[in-house]
């Protein structure tokens, strides 16, 4: 590989890996950011340890992932690079449009996109399998948040003193922030670094790509992430403290789950799937059924115009650059 492809690769993942701080690592702290507990820049830095420390501990799962487990033969550089900036650009047009949507969607949509193009063997069982995990993440998460908030609300109430429950909850939100922040790193960041894991180069050593990709994860969160924070913390269903730890720990543990199974989830799906569960509780009237409309298009939307782009340019790379 020579030393520009293997630039223009890096900047791709780290491109890819910039999104996803801009429209999924928002989601770690828009629970928090509506329920205005915690300024968005001090919960940036919080964001960017723990998606460093849930990359480093837990991230090879998904990495493998995404590297081998779709597409299960090597595939060229560029048709990494392809990959990486098809599946980035749709998720950047997202976030400017304020929409949280799935990074992981659009990634493995890329990524069969150009293994569909060159030609290769494509795990179809694999690639099903991922989808029906898309499927029951937010059915997951909105079942356990309904849960986690009831019982918060049965034990917080027990306690005669407003300030000792005001002081738990800070602790647990913020706590719950960590946890999805980690778990965004354990998930996620395989969709930055996965397809170069696919290249089989020793040029690349992987724990110091995993750093770097954390971190960019961390500056597009802080320079771009804003706005999605707002929609997912203000936008779809209003949060209170309760409801914020809720909301946090339920897609916080299903982006662990599975992680450790080495499935990539969506964040958003997660996320937008334990504020369907606050929407229970408080009734379906409270949730805005435009924004919600809205992200589920962005869901379909996204991995299938992600998988066609990348498909037509690397098949117009393959048969007139080439």
């Amino acid at each position: 590989m020579s030393t520009a492809m293997l630039v223009l690769v890096t900047i791709g993942g780290l491109y890819v890996g910039a999104n996803i701080g801009a429209n999924d690592a928002a989601n770690c702290i828009g629970a928090s950011v509506g329920a205005r507990l915690v300024r968005f820049r001090t919960a940036i830095i919080m964001v960017a340890v723990c998606v460093v420390v849930g990359a480093l501990l837990q991230g090879g799962g998904v990495t493998h992932t995404i590297g081998k487990g779709i597409v299960q033969e090597a595939v060229s550089p560029e048709g990494v690079l392809c990959a990486l900036l098809c599946g980035g650009l749709f998720v950047t047009l997202a976030t400017f449009y304020k929409v949280p949507v799935s990074t992981s969607q659009s990634i493995v949509g890329a990524v069969a996109g150009v293994g569909i193009a060159s030609g290769l063997e494509v795990n179809y069982s694999k690639i099903v399998t991922i989808v029906e995990c898309w499927v029951l993440c937010p059915i997951l998460t909105m079942v356990l948040t309904y849960i986690i908030y009831r019982g918060s609300l049965k034990i917080l109430r027990a306690s005669q003193s407003r300030k000792f429950v005001h002081n738990a909850l800070t602790i647990l939100v913020l706590g719950s922030s960590g946890y999805a922040a980690y778990s965004l790193g354990a998930n996620n960041l395989g969709n930055a670094i996965g397809p170069i894991a696919a290249l089989d180069s020793d040029a690349f050593n992987m724990q110091y790509l995993t750093v770097a990709g954390a971190i960019s994860i961390a500056v597009g969160a802080l320079l771009f992430g804003k706005g999605v924070a707002e929609t997912v913390g203000k936008n779809i269903v209003p949060l209170d403290l309760t409801s914020a730890f809720a909301v946090q720990t339920s897609a916080a543990f299903g982006l662990h789950l599975f992680s450790m199974i080495g499935i990539p989830v969506s964040t958003s799906q997660a996320i937008v799937g334990a504020l369907l569960g606050i929407g229970l509780v408080h009734g379906i009237k409270t949730v805005s059924r435009g924004k919600m409309l809205q992200v589920v298009v962005g869901w379909v939307a996204v991995p299938t115009l992600a998988g066609f782009v990348s498909f037509l340019f690397y098949t117009l790379y393959s048969r007139f650059i080439a």
